[in-house]
């Protein structure tokens, strides 16, 4: 079965029960089914459709129709640039893509140049059953959705809440804190959310204490797409004490691999959980993660050499470092596309963000290296900080040599207005390279 045949069974086995809300309106199971055969009309078998995402009922009805037509769906930006849209449009109007495609997702391009990565039919499925059987969803559940849904983070959670007849509450990001609270407050006997980490810390900063009167109410939330910082974890466990709390390894490329409760009384920093019954998870001699099994992506659209230099014999090899652990549970250690040599000192700059922000008053930091005469490299601190404070540098180094060894310990330390990140809440270490600071 596709996505779309779950969705058409739900029409038959709860007709009335509504599948999705969005500001004022609401759609049931039955009405979403009739406007996607409807819609489908509008697609041909073997199609590529480029379309703008938005947070909305008519992006589901669009998403779902254009696989019922046995069409591949590309859902992009919601304000990419007219002449960027026609672009891709045009590469994938000549695109042959393999049978069983689902979705072309491209990616947010931060540590290179954007890539069109498909996704198959099957690789859904394992997906939903994967977060199904990791976090428990269940059909008596309302999952609210802030982030794009042209990424796999929010896009991947419409399909295990298909596929058990739950309800989806569709929200336009969270800005708007008021609209999150009033989702919550939304009938449903349980409730569940994806946040990226850099709206963690927003939440408990400026809204913890009414976060916490729903402790009751939400099952789960899941963090991913960026390290969690391990004071935002310990505190957000102290807010929802019996609120199930995910740290999930994903990416467009591997799919949903693994997640790990950090609400289990050790609240271990970088854990990521064992991988879910679809998915394995290889550690090479070079401590690299290597993923394989039914949720791994098809290849790049249009770029075989590109595939076969990240997919091969079924696996696909990832830049990103790490380790498991006794009882199988993956520890994430950084990425090697982002590790600082300084002096010949290896050093991972999540690891020293991470140590920063229990900083009192910081808000947000990334840690970038700058080229100096001595050691070749030098690690930089770049801080956010409360409203109205200054950086007292003496005493935010004291605290980081009070965490980390003496070579992690930045030499140099700026303040800045805010910190860079991408739209789904990674550091935009692109950004920082580019100028060479």
């Amino acid at each position: 079965m596709r996505l779309v045949d779950y969705l058409h069974q739900n029409a038959r086995l709860y007709p009335d029960k509504t599948a999705a809300i969005c500001g004022g309106d609401k759609i049931s199971y039955r009405e979403l089914s009739a406007k996607v055969l409807e819609r489908s009309s509008s697609y041909r078998s073997g199609q590529v459709v480029p379309f703008r995402s938005s947070q909305s009922i008519d992006f589901l009805i669009t998403y779902f129709a254009i696989h019922q037509a046995g069409a591949v769906a590309a859902p992009l930006e919601k304000d990419i640039p007219e002449n960027r849209f026609k672009e891709i449009s045009d590469i994938l109007s000549s695109s042959k893509v393999p049978e069983g495609t689902a979705d072309i997702l491209y990616t947010t391009g931060t540590t290179g140049k954007s890539k069109g990565v498909m996704i198959s039919h099957k690789t859904i499925i394992a997906d939903a059953e994967n977060l199904i059987e990791g976090q428990g969803f269940s059909h008596n559940l309302l999952f609210i959705i802030s982030g794009p849904l042209n990424h796999i983070g929010s896009l991947s959670k419409i399909f295990p809440v298909t596929m058990q007849g739950a309800t989806l509450y569709i929200l336009e990001g969270m800005k708007d804190l008021e609209k999150f609270f009033q989702a919550l407050d939304c009938p449903a006997q349980k409730t569940a959310t994806f946040f990226v980490p850099a709206t963690i810390r927003m939440l408990l900063t400026f809204s913890g204490e009414r976060l916490s009167k729903y402790a009751d109410k939400i099952d789960f939330i899941e963090s991913g797409a960026a390290p969690l910082a391990h004071s935002d974890m310990l505190r957000l466990c102290e807010v929802l004490p019996k609120t199930r709390l995910y740290n999930t390894y994903a990416s467009t490329e591997t799919g949903i691999i693994s997640t790990y409760n950090f609400n289990d009384g050790e609240c271990i920093p970088g854990c990521l959980g064992r991988p879910m019954s679809h998915s394995k998870i290889i550690i090479t001699s070079e401590g690299k993660i290597s993923c394989q099994g039914d949720t791994l992506m098809t290849g790049y659209v249009n770029d075989p050499d590109l595939t076969t230099s990240v997919l091969k014999n079924n696996t696909i090899h990832t830049s990103d470092i790490g380790e498991i652990d006794e009882i199988g549970r993956l520890h994430l250690k950084g990425r090697e596309t982002d590790v600082i040599n300084v002096g010949g000192f290896k050093v991972s700059p999540s690891e020293v963000e991470d140590a920063a922000m229990s900083f009192p008053g910081l808000k947000d930091c990334i840690c970038i290296g700058v080229p100096h005469p001595i050691t070749g490299m030098a690690l930089k601190l770049i801080v956010e900080l409360d409203g109205g404070m200054r950086l007292d540098k003496p005493s935010l180094a004291r605290h980081l040599k009070g965490k980390l060894e003496l070579f992690k310990v930045p030499m140099l330390y700026e303040q800045a207005e805010s910190i860079k990140r991408t739209f789904n809440g990674k550091l935009d270490r692109k950004f920082y390279n580019s100028q060479n600071i």
